[in-house]
């Protein structure tokens, strides 16, 4: 078994108003490895007066980790399989949207990844194994109950 620990530090400004809304969003997270992103709520949520831009809402941060998961099992299962992966990039989306009783969730994820090879690459059936291998292992996909989708694309040996 393995912990992780995340910190997240919001603090009220001077000339806020918590009671009526009127507050930023800003806030810090804190990783256990030390690394501090700078967090937000999406403005989509709250709009653009609260929400800090450049720093990552949570939304994001889902998206970012279904996507970082993938690639990490992709690239381990891709290895197992003999194949040589010399560069990966994934261009994913989330969607968010009301569930049936109104709440808001992030409902699907649809990850575009382009896989370069060295020397031998996958046919087509052979990478939507390794990808249907790699979502069956993302610790992260195993964890919540978003549609992940997987739109692949070969690219190919270079």
């Amino acid at each position: 078994m393995a912990t992780y620990r995340a910190t997240a530090d919001w603090s009220l400004k001077d000339g806020e108003d918590f009671a009526t809304g009127r507050y930023s969003r800003g806030h810090s997270v804190v990783f256990g490895s030390g690394f501090e992103a700078p967090g937000t709520a999406s403005p989509h949520v709250v709009g653009n007066r609260w929400s800090v831009p450049g720093a990552l809402d949570p939304e994001e941060m889902l998206v970012g980790a279904i996507a970082t998961c993938h690639m990490l099992s992709f690239l381990h299962v891709a290895r197992e399989a003999g194949f040589s992966v010399t560069h990966y990039r994934d261009t994913a989306e989330g969607v968010m949207e009301k569930r049936d009783d109104g709440e808001m969730w992030v409902s699907r994820v649809t990850l575009r990844p382009e896989i370069a090879y060295a020397g031998r690459s996958p046919d087509a059936a052979s990478a939507h194994h390794m990808h249907h291998r790699a979502h069956e292992i993302c610790f992260i996909a195993n964890s919540v109950k978003t549609e992940i989708v997987v739109e692949e694309a070969l690219v190919g040996g270079v």
